[in-house]
């Protein structure tokens, strides 16, 4: 037998190699098999409930990586609750109507060359959201995302259409809903109103152009020269709407004099004005204010109309003119002003972004089109070479702003004024409850709560029609005057109906039909009505969600204990569940709300499937979920968080260290059985049970990181006690007894103990996150083999209560090791630069210290374990007189035992061995193989 061939080496036969991507979807397996989710909520029933309720991402496309970080965050929170023994059920949804879906699919069919009727539109739009829903729901699974996929939601299924619309029954009733003509956002290529939520803003380079007005009748300013008020605008195709010119009362408006004209602007702004338009030589006159200008009358510059001059406070300094372009039709400042002064709401313009030949419009501007396309915009230009023409075109110049977009067809939107049904905010003072209700809530970052309530006081009336099919329509009938019927009771009735049919039945039967046992109010008894065309606004469909699922289903609660999505649905989902939730329930869905920033490159660009992105799916099988979980726990999410090759590859680098570790310990409890082997813990020798105060310590603040939702500071934990406290420290330390002590020796089976101990902490520790490998480990620890059903995730959360030691011997053992990577490693380490040593154990450490000194009598008291601890041959510790503690090191005396190589006096024979140390020959000894 050789020398080598007598040590403890750890047992690697376990197959614990990585190879994530091709050894994860056999887990996956084992745990549909064997029932692992209903295992876990069997386990907890009786336990208290932790409803964390499911943001329904939309199904229309492959999962984004954005959407997997959000699910593994949740998975991550759920499984650890679990494992405190909270029933935590997971009921995932699905967003399944609306624009982005019905977008796809007509863009889809029109290049086949089809043109469907509204019902058959739908069930194309239903199959393909079906088909996503299997998808995403395949891709979330192989995220490691347990789940109850049994009682998954989907907006379009009848239950939850029919929720929808009686929630819609509850504003009706209390007066919320009304009907007007006033400016949306309107995507041109979508042809249809959007909703705040559904518009983002991006950086747009848009023409600024200086424009005159000539002013009629204007005797009492005692100005002969033609005068003109300027106005500056950065939409030149809403000005064929132009009814109105805004100053503001309080600023003072100059005469600028130039070539015998005369211009009116704020005085503020007055020289940028002369140098942006190139006015040379141009002079500054008489001063008037805003109020003084109310009512004179301007000629439109190219349309035979005046355009009255106004008064508006929120006009401003910061650029232009300080004379503002007012288009009822156009802005929703344009049109509260114009309300005041009894303008018409006037929008000359087509669903399809067209001038429309309304006996106004020029002639030349019939039929062009205001939408831009890659930065040209038909009507800018077409309007802009009838202002050359008319001369009314001061100056032209690129502004750079930022400007809404539509979020699906990524054009710039318009304002366009229509009618639109809309539910007031502010009726009942509901934006206050809504308000009050907010600072009930506790919001994660703490920043979310001024978002939030920044975006709800900011809000305008909700727009909630939409002029698209795929959606639950709004039940509303017109009687032959044009009336509308939109009464509460009608709508619950109707939702019945939906409830076992489906929103189908509404495209597919007449009003006659659908209103049959209806009771209508008596002013519609007996009237000839027809169906309303428009759909709801889907975040209605979403915000519904906490009615149509917590309150439905008898294993959730309501309201949520979380919600956790992007930041961006403080202005969507966030918002649409509390409004519906006040108005229709009185309070907030929703206890706590936990938000995560976006996913951006390398550039701090925000990363997107329409850019190329890779999906999760991707991700995952190159890297496998494990280390993508890993990935996700590292980063705080609560701002935006970078993604690239280089950030996976550091992830795979930590989590191979985290699976090295786990084997070194499963290999080094080869052959030890706990109610056999295992040392009382008051027995353990010194440095187990510092390994075992440090471990109390790492789980409780890992719990702590937990609690709070902070990942990335149970990440940095595992990491630092994974790295530091267990490879670099402790099993560096024991590697000498656990390799070269006879098996059945006390110091042996004391760290045995304690690596048992420990193990079943961190193992328990990772699980939420490394989901697979510490369910792998912990099979092979368990005796089940690779997949046992003795699953990690049916084990309790470890407490710090867990671990029994010595405080002072475990403070001590710190002081000591705190010792060392002050004082003794420096030294060790010009040993090596100096080639005078190679390992450690090659050396001796000379330590002189008063007797007095604290450290002396620590040192003097754990005199047999310091070599071990410092990892060296050799130490001596001896008394001074006086001065500092010096600590020296050297060669180690005597001779080096081939076994454990570490430097002894003399070595000893041991047979046919040849010749070790004394320790090493009875090792051999106890071993019977001397």
């Amino acid at each position: 037998m050789e020398l080598k061939d007598t040590l403890n080496l750890p047992d690697t036969d376990f197959p614990m190699r990585g190879n994530l991507v091709k050894r994860e979807p056999s887990r996956l397996e084992h745990w549909r098999n064997m029932g692992l989710y209903e295992k876990i909520q069997a386990k907890n029933a009786n336990g208290p409930a932790f409803i964390l309720h499911d943001g329904p991402p939309f199904t229309n496309g492959d999962v984004h990586i954005g959407t997997a970080l959000n699910k593994i965050l949740k998975d991550s929170i759920l499984r650890y609750k679990s494992m405190q023994g909270f029933r935590a059920p997971y009921v995932p949804g699905w967003d399944c109507h609306g624009l982005p879906i019905e977008f796809k699919v007509t863009k889809d069919l029109r290049e086949k060359g089809k043109d469907l009727p509204p019902h058959q539109l739908r069930e194309a739009c239903a199959d393909f959201s079906a088909s996503y829903i299997e998808t995403q729901r395949s891709q979330f699974q192989r995220l490691g995302v347990l789940a109850d996929w049994a009682e998954e939601y989907k907006t379009m299924k009848p239950e939850y259409e029919a929720t929808i619309l009686r929630t819609f029954a509850s504003f009706v009733e209390q007066g919320l809903v009304y009907r007007s003509k006033k400016p949306v956002y309107w995507s041109i290529p979508c042809e249809t109103a959007l909703a705040e939520a559904e518009v983002e803003y991006q950086d747009h380079v848009s023409p600024s152009i200086w424009v005159r007005f000539e002013i009629s009748g204007h005797q009492f300013l005692h100005i002969e020269d033609p005068l003109y008020i300027v106005i500056w605008t950065t939409t030149p195709w809403t000005l064929p709407a132009n009814l109105a010119v805004a100053v503001h009362p309080d600023l003072e408006y100059v005469e600028v004099q130039h070539n015998g004209a005369t211009y009116l602007v704020v005085q503020q702004l007055a020289e940028s004005f002369i140098q942006s338009c190139s006015l040379e030589g141009a002079t500054l006159g008489k001063t008037h204010a805003g109020r003084e200008l109310e009512s004179l009358q301007a000629n439109h510059p190219f349309i035979d109309r005046k355009s009255s001059v106004v008064l508006a406070d929120y006009v401003t300094t910061e650029s232009g003119t300080g004379c503002v372009h007012i288009a009822p039709g156009h802005g929703l400042d344009d049109y509260h002003t114009g309300l005041k002064y009894n303008l018409d709401i006037y929008c000359p313009l087509d669903d399809q972004g067209c001038y429309v030949d309304d006996g106004q419009v020029p002639a030349e501007l019939i039929g062009v089109s205001v939408l831009e396309t890659k930065g040209k915009c038909p009507a800018n230009s077409a309007v802009l070479s009838i202002l050359k023409e008319k001369g009314a075109l001061l100056a032209v110049k690129k502004y750079e702003h930022s400007y809404p977009h539509c979020w699906r067809s990524k054009t710039p939107v318009v304002f366009r004024a229509m009618d639109q049904w809309f539910v007031s905010l502010d009726a009942h003072h509901m934006r206050e409850k809504v308000l009050k209700q907010i600072d009930q809530v506790k919001w994660t970052p703490d920043a979310g709560i001024k978002r939030i309530r920044s975006a709800v006081e900011t809000r305008p009336d909700w727009c909630i029609s939409r002029q698209r099919s795929w959606g639950v329509p709004i039940p509303v009938f017109y009687d032959e005057d044009k009336n509308p019927l939109l009464d509460a009771d009608v709508i619950r009735s109707l939702a019945d109906k939906v409830a076992q049919s489906g929103t189908n039945i509404w495209f597919e039967q007449s009003a006659k039909d659908l209103l049959q046992d209806v009771n209508l109010p008596a002013e519609f008894d007996g009237k000839k009505l027809t169906k309303g065309g428009d759909t709801l606004d889907v975040w209605i469909d979403s915000g519904c969600s906490h009615r149509a699922v917590l309150q439905q289903n008898e294993k959730l609660s309501w309201p949520a204990d979380l919600y956790l999505e992007g930041s961006d649905q403080h202005r969507g989902w966030f918002q649409s569940s509390i409004w519906t939730a006040v108005i229709a329930d009185g309070s907030a869905p929703y206890k706590n709300v936990v938000t995560h920033g976006f996913i951006v490159d390398e550039k701090g660009e925000k990363i997107s499937k329409s850019k190329g992105a890779m999906s999760s799916d991707g991700w995952v099988k190159k890297y496998g979920a494990d280390i993508m979980r890993l990935w996700v726990a590292s980063q705080d999410y609560r701002g935006d968080i970078r993604l690239s090759e280089n950030h996976f590859k550091l992830i795979s680098n930590v989590y191979r260290g985290v699976r090295n570790t786990l084997m070194y310990q499963l290999g080094n409890l080869a052959g030890f059985d706990p109610e056999k082997n295992a040392v009382n813990p008051a027995d353990l020798t010194p440095i187990d049970q510092w390994a075992l105060m440090q471990t109390a310590a790492f789980a409780g603040r890992v719990t702590t990181a937990m609690e709070a939702y902070e990942f990335h500071r149970a990440y940095q934990e595992i990491d630092r006690f994974v790295g530091v406290t267990l490879s670099r420290i402790y099993h560096a330390i024991l590697k000498d007894r656990l390799y070269t002590y006879a098996p059945s020796w006390k110091e042996r089976t004391s760290s045995q103990t304690a690596i048992y101990t420990i193990f079943r902490a961190l193992v328990r520790i990772i699980a939420p996150v490394l989901t697979f490998t510490a369910d792998e480990a912990w099979s092979f620890h368990t005796g089940g083999g690779e997949l046992a059903d003795d699953s990690i995730h049916l084990q309790p959360w470890p407490k710090t209560s867990d671990f029994t030691y010595d405080p002072q011997i475990a403070a001590d053992i710190d002081a000591l090791i705190n010792f060392r990577e002050e004082r003794v490693n420096l030294p060790l380490e010009k040993l090596r630069e100096e080639k005078i040593i190679g390992a450690n154990l090659e050396a001796k450490v000379l330590i002189m210290a008063k007797e007095e000194e604290p450290l002396f009598k620590l040192l003097k008291k754990y005199a047999n374990d310091l070599p071990e601890l410092f990892i060296v041959s050799q130490v001596t510790v001896d008394a001074k007189a006086e001065g500092e503690v010096e600590v020296s090191a050297a060669h180690a005396d005597g001779e080096r035992c081939p076994r454990s190589w570490r430097w002894v006096p003399k070595l000893v024979s041991a047979g046919d061995f040849g010749e070790v140390s004394p320790r090493d020959h009875d090792a051999l000894k106890a071993l019977n193989l001397i």
